[in-house]
């Protein structure tokens, strides 16, 4: 394994450790921390953007370049992301289990939107 990858496991690791514990804080009423675990989400984001630019620095690749088509991708994922985020957490922890399947599945559909977008139709 190259030394840039195992840096980017473990940095992936540390941040997605994270952000999954900020989630949980913030959404698990029993544990009422929602402000430090949304703060803890944010430095789970912070950490995975980290992530991105040191690999490739290790790596000797240019910066990403922000494009028209990069934005929409990246806005895509996130109204996907937390459809099917809002979809689950209707599920588990609210109990409206008809509301969360459908907020969940309208959220998976938005992910697959990602898939011609970023590929293209052909």
């Amino acid at each position: 394994m190259k030394k840039s990858n195992f840096v980017a496991l473990v940095l992936g690791t540390i941040s997605g450790v994270f952000f999954a514990l900020g989630m949980c804080m913030a959404t698990l009423p029993e544990w009422n921390a929602f402000r430090p675990g949304v703060g803890l989400g944010c430095l789970g984001l912070l950490m995975a953007m980290l992530t991105v630019a040191v690999w490739r620095k290790m790596e000797q690749k240019e910066p990403i370049k922000i494009s028209g088509k990069a934005v929409v991708t990246i806005l895509i994922a996130l109204a996907g992301s937390l459809a099917l985020g809002v979809g689950m957490v209707n599920v588990m922890v609210w109990a409206n289990l008809i509301a969360g399947i459908v907020i969940g599945l309208v959220g998976i559909v938005i992910l697959l939107m990602l898939i011609p977008v970023c590929k293209g139709l052909k």
